[in-house]
């Protein structure tokens, strides 16, 4: 147990070094997405007292692809080539474990940058936002590990460790943590908003998920990767409406 909390890191950022990702680390996932949306809260506050509004939301965009190491991001490019076009099912994983991107990469790409950008520099500053949101988005990839399977028949990848889990107790743990923690954090920034927030993120997340099963027959890292990316920036948008 005393690796999970650095396989936690290793998956979800840069920072873990190299260490395999357990079944174990799933019960981490929400702690290290709270942190992360806790230093992303603290570069938007602090950025919108030093910079105009708009400079402070590229600031919080920039700091959370450094902070994850564009992995997240990464994986929501693959996984937009690959779950989008007119492929074959063992077309869809080869041209996921490519190097190279694709129009439809690179479209999702760019309309996600432009939701977060929009959405954060029309707000104000909020830490416990990010921290709800943040903590939901990895809370969506761990229990989605857990209930799952994995799409690649071969071992490869990061989330190739989460291959058949047995005990699903980790994944129980950062579903039960993470939606608490998500849920607190959302409505004490704004009942209604946080609500409704939370439930749309959900949603788009789902669809990513529910996608993948259909054109893959499961999960993959790309494929964990776009749906907190997804959540993340379905949420912001929503939350930026004028809810009072």
């Amino acid at each position: 147990m005393t690796r999970s909390p650095r396989a936690a890191l290793a998956f979800l950022t840069p920072l873990g070094g190299a260490v395999e990702p357990t079944p174990g680390a799933l019960a981490w996932f929400p702690v290290v997405g709270a942190l992360l949306g806790a230093l992303l809260g603290y570069v938007w506050w602090l950025g919108t007292h030093l910079w105009p509004v708009a400079v402070a939301a590229v600031l919080v965009v920039v700091a959370d692809l450094a902070l994850t190491g564009l992995l997240h991001f990464a994986g929501l490019v693959d996984a937009a080539d690959g779950l989008l076009p007119h492929l074959s099912r063992s077309r869809r994983l080869e041209v996921m474990a490519e190097p190279t991107v694709g129009a439809f990469g690179i479209g999702v790409a760019g309309l996600v940058l432009i939701a977060r950008f929009a959405a954060l520099a029309s707000m104000r500053p909020s830490v416990i936002l990010l921290v709800g949101i943040w903590c939901g988005s990895r809370t969506i990839m761990a229990v989605a590990a857990t209930v799952l399977p994995y799409a690649r028949s071969e071992a490869g990848g990061l989330a190739s460790a989460f291959r058949a889990i047995d005990d699903r107790r980790p994944g129980i743990v950062a579903g039960a943590l993470g939606l608490a923690v998500t849920l607190a954090c959302l409505l004490a920034w704004r009942r209604l908003g946080g609500g409704v927030a939370l439930a749309a993120g959900v949603v788009g997340a789902a669809g990513v998920l529910w996608l993948a099963l259909r054109r893959l027959d499961g999960f993959t890292g790309d494929v964990l990767g776009a749906a907190g990316v997804i959540f993340e920036t379905v949420a912001l948008v929503v939350a930026s409406a004028r809810w009072s």
